[in-house]
């Protein structure tokens, strides 16, 4: 169907992925997985280890053929090409420099391999390092760099050849949290400023939802849910996108399952006034957990199961862990808030809490 004239069209695909499967012998690494990345986004892939998003990334890049299905970069079918005709880069979690090569040399090797002369050369390694922040480094070897410093060089090389989609594997996965999270904000930046497709794998939520422009949530070789940070964390749709993305309460009203969000659910005094549009259980708090900004409560609910709930630390003061344990209360939570998910069905009878 042609679109109507001054409609705005959707960006174009800077990846396609069509019926890919994958096995290692009795092992089924992606089911039949389609997904289509758009150029110039920050695309994650998410998932827990055995996922099958690494896979994927290997696919991508050639590191590994598909059983079945196509791969197509920019409306190029790519899938028989090996990793050296296809226009992508790799960074990966070790950084694989070369340890008797300085900064400089190292950024430059791809393009010493591409026959690129030399004074241009020395020209793009130094602006990738600007880019990353490593101006005036050229000169030191990997060994005298920090663990976050080895990991912008081998982002510096990766970009360095200009390629139309950077595949990156955990590439922050060795560092300590302080620098992962720094380094999280720079990847983002990064990416804005040179305009590249990027995708990325990481089994870190946090990582996801920061950096993302959109987020594919993968489980058992497939992809359960594909959207924005926002999206994924405020609306999942299945009980696995519920539980792995953040926490989620799943609980049970008028025949139906539904996610809420800890930072959703109220704890009211029984004996106060309740507003009328929430769904309310009754329950004990059985246990709080002081976390900085946060504390988390769980409450055993009167009917079964439990919930939890958190509540910002506001003042100077606030409510220690005993406060609160042992006191009956209300958990009201409001339908509009919470999201009507699809249950597994090996899971589909668990943890899974009427509300009255």
């Amino acid at each position: 169907m042609d679109h109507a004239q001054g409609e705005p069209q959707p960006p174009p695909a800077a990846i396609r992925l069509t019926g890919l499967r994958k096995r290692f012998g009795d092992t089924v690494a992606l089911d039949g997985v389609d997904l289509a990345i758009r150029a110039g986004e920050f695309f994650t892939m998410l998932g827990p280890s055995g996922s099958g998003k690494t896979t994927m990334l290997r696919v991508i890049a050639g590191f590994e053929q598909p059983d079945a299905g196509t791969v197509e970069l920019h409306g190029e079918d790519v899938t028989q090409r090996p990793p050296y005709l296809r226009d992508v880069n790799t960074v990966f979690q070790d950084y694989a420099l070369f340890p008797h090569m300085d900064v400089q040399d190292n950024v430059e090797y791809g393009l010493r391999i591409r026959k690129v002369d030399r004074s241009r050369r020395r020209e793009r390694a130094a602006a990738a390092l600007e880019l990353v922040g490593l101006a005036g480094l050229g000169s030191r070897k990997p060994s005298e760099l920090s663990g976050g410093q080895r990991q912008r060089v081998a982002l510096a090389r990766a970009i360095v050849n200009e390629p139309s989609v950077l595949l990156l594997d955990e590439p922050l996965g060795a560092l300590d949290l302080k620098l992962r999270q720094g380094m999280q904000v720079e990847l983002k930046r990064i990416q804005r400023d040179v305009g590249i497709t990027f995708v990325y794998v990481t089994h870190d939520q946090e990582e996801a939802l920061t950096m993302s422009d959109r987020v594919a949530v993968f489980n058992r070789g497939q992809i359960e849910q594909v959207g924005s940070p926002v999206e994924i964390y405020d609306r999942p749709t299945t009980e696995f996108v519920a539980g792995f993305v953040g926490v989620s309460n799943l609980v049970s009203h008028g025949g139906q399952t539904y996610a809420i969000r800890p930072e959703r659910v109220q704890l009211l005094d029984p004996t106060g006034v309740a507003p009328t549009s929430a769904v309310l259980s009754r329950g004990t708090v059985t246990d709080t957990v002081f976390l900085g900004v946060l504390t988390r409560y769980t409450v055993a609910l009167d009917d079964g199961g439990s919930l939890v709930a958190v509540r910002p630390n506001l003042e100077r003061g606030s409510l220690s862990e005993s406060d609160l344990r042992g006191q009956a209360v209300i958990a009201a939570w409001q339908l509009d808030q919470a999201t009507d998910i699809e249950m597994s069905a090996d899971l589909a009878g668990e943890h899974v809490e009427e509300s009255a």
